[in-house]
């Protein structure tokens, strides 16, 4: 039986405009792909916290879900806050490190996020 004192909520990012990019980004993946992702976010949901090789921590407040896809390599990064995990940035990478332009684009959200809530 599952304790549900312990399971996430799980919240899109929201910018400014309204926008929810890791929702819009899900959708244009394939069908299948978008129910692997689905269930590890789900795993991260009713388990965290986790560890390698399903979630890894890239800095303070922020962490990736890694699936391995068949186009490529899918991250999501989100953030914990109390029982919520924000989902703030996806993408599908070609190699094993992670381009540099997608990590800022996570940083700036969790920045928003954060300052979002004062």
């Amino acid at each position: 039986m599952v304790d549900i004192s312990f399971i996430l909520n799980v919240v899109f990012y929201r910018t400014e405009s309204g926008n929810e990019p890791v929702w819009e980004w899900l959708k244009e993946l394939p069908r299948e792909d978008r129910r692997q992702k689905g269930g590890d976010i789900k795993t991260v949901q009713l388990g965290w916290p986790l560890g390698m090789p399903l979630i890894r921590k890239i800095g303070r407040d922020l962490w990736e879900v890694r699936t391995d896809l068949e186009r490529g390599i899918a991250r999501i990064f989100f953030t914990v806050d109390g029982n919520h995990i924000i989902l703030l940035h996806g993408f599908t990478k070609k190699s094993q490190k992670t381009p540099p332009n997608e990590l800022k684009t996570a940083l700036a959200r969790l920045g928003n996020y954060k300052r979002g809530k004062k």
